[in-house]
């Protein structure tokens, strides 16, 4: 059995719990160290029961907690040498901290085997990461990546978990204040999944078995949860899928809430 749970999701900070077997994991540490341990403890995980965190890009809001929480609890740390080598020149990370860059091969945890693989952002080497667990299930994060690559597409197939980014609604972002500069970063090919591209991946994943989706990384000036989420309901519904029968589908909220999903 796993739990797969996301703490936090928008551009203000982003972490996922994963428990499964004898391992209990984060993906990123986007907030402190002490909102981190307080959001473990809201679903009843003592943070020094993390074994490893993973870190997919070396953006603020993916690693801000990342040098307290590791120092405290002693965790080991994977990454990509592309993000090991931005991180290593700024102020992120500890000394004494176990860090291990991370291989096409994965980590073998004993029962579970995490992979990265590459995806398309503004960032020194970003990825998502597939979980594959010992009872068969497997689940995959992928958020921060412009457009779905061939190799994202690849990875994520097949997982019986998806959490996937739907950053922004396209006509808000167009119509909105941010300067065009940005909008342009988060239109083109290295910035931000839409919620149209996330549901024509969504419609695509429900028909080669996953079941169980969370939607996650939304704009809180570009988008709104139910318009992420009825986009991707209307896809799934085009592709003959219900809700409830089918699959599961969740908004993954900035802050944590109760909605975890068991595998």
């Amino acid at each position: 059995m796993a739990k797969f749970c996301p703490l936090f999701s928008s551009s203000g900070g982003n972490s996922i719990y994963i428990g499964g077997g004898n391992n209990n994991i984060l993906i990123d540490v986007g907030m402190c160290a002490k909102q981190t341990e307080q959001a473990l403890w809201n679903i009843g995980v003592d943070a020094d029961s993390i074994g490893a965190v993973f870190i997919t890009h070396e953006h603020s809001d993916h690693i801000r907690g990342l040098k307290v929480f590791t120092k405290k609890h002693k965790v080991k740390l994977f990454m990509t040498e592309g993000t090991y080598t931005a991180l290593s020149k700024t102020d992120a990370l500890d000394n004494a901290t176990d860090c291990n860059i991370i291989s096409e091969s994965g980590a073998d945890l004993g029962s579970m085997l995490v992979k990265p693989f590459s995806t398309s952002h503004d960032a020194a080497e970003s990825c998502g990461y597939t979980m594959e667990l010992s009872n068969g299930r497997k689940i995959a994060v992928a958020t921060d990546l412009g457009i779905m690559t061939d190799t994202v597409s690849e990875a994520i197939t097949g997982s019986d978990l998806v959490m996937l980014e739907s950053n922004h609604d396209v006509n808000m972002l167009q119509c909105g204040g941010y300067p065009y500069m940005l909008k342009r970063r988060i239109l083109g090919v290295k910035g931000h999944l839409s919620n149209d591209a996330c549901a024509e991946t969504v419609a695509k994943l429900i028909k080669t078995g996953t079941a169980r989706f969370f939607l996650g990384h939304l704009s809180r000036e570009n988008n709104v949860p139910q318009l992420a989420y009825q986009t991707s309901v209307s896809a799934l519904t085009a592709a003959g899928a219900k809700e409830g029968e089918d699959y599961l589908l969740r908004v993954a909220k900035p802050v944590w809430d109760e909605r975890a999903m068991i595998l």
